[in-house]
Formats: structure tokens, sequence, C-alpha cells
């Protein structure tokens, strides 16, 4: 069965840093076709994309009050994806999602149960 876990996530001061994780399993033989996202969503606020990338070239996207401080990477060989965030903010605050889409096999679209990020002073 295809599952993704997050994890990670915690309590942090403005200025801190942390380091989520995404494992998979399940799709060893496909990770390097699979999109992989972050999402967060903070309490009464809906789901918004921080940050992907792309399945073979692993060229990366960004929102726009993330760029400079968040960091997406890809381990192909752990099959892992990686969301390092520094210079954290309050408004940074709400839990984080992984998010794998397939690039060509329809519908397939992969969630993970979230990690909760706290940045409070």
């Amino acid at each position: 069965q295809v599952q993704l876990v997050e994890s990670g996530g915690g309590l942090m001061q403005p200025g801190g840093s942390l380091r989520l994780s995404c494992a998979t399993s399940g799709m060893s033989a496909s990770f390097s076709n699979y999109i992989m996202r972050w999402f967060r969503q903070a309490p009464g606020r809906e789901r918004e994309l921080v940050a992907s990338i792309i399945t073979t070239a692993d060229t990366t996207d960004y929102a726009d009050d993330v760029k400079g401080r968040f960091i997406i990477t890809r381990d192909r060989a752990r099959k892992t994806s990686a969301l390092q965030m520094t210079s954290l903010k309050v408004e940074d605050t709400g839990t984080y999602y992984c998010n794998a889409v397939h690039s060509t096999i329809p519908g397939l679209d992969l969630w993970g149960k979230g990690t909760l990020v706290t940045v409070s002073s």
C-alpha cells in the first residue's frame, strides 16, 4: 500500500529552523515519476501550496512568501522529500502536508496526514 508519512514538525521560535521529511512506501519503482509538493494549512485558512519539485530535472518552485527561506529537496535513493525551513515566521504556523502527484498516471494523487509546525515566541 502506498503511504506518505511526514515528520519533523514541532514548536520553534521566530528566526529558527525546522526540517520536515516525507517518507514514502510502496512506490520504489516509480518515485522519480512523482512531482513532490509541500502544502500547509493554517487554522481557519485554506490549504496553500508552499513548494514543489518536478520529476526528473528537480526544478523547484516556491510560494512568494517562502522564497529564500525554504528549500525543497528529494532523495531518489531513499524515496523521500524534505522541506528545510529557515528564518521561520509566526505566519509559517500550520499543518504541513506532503503530496505526491504522478506525472503520467491519471488520478494518482497521494497525501500524508500532516505534521504540525508552530512558530511562537
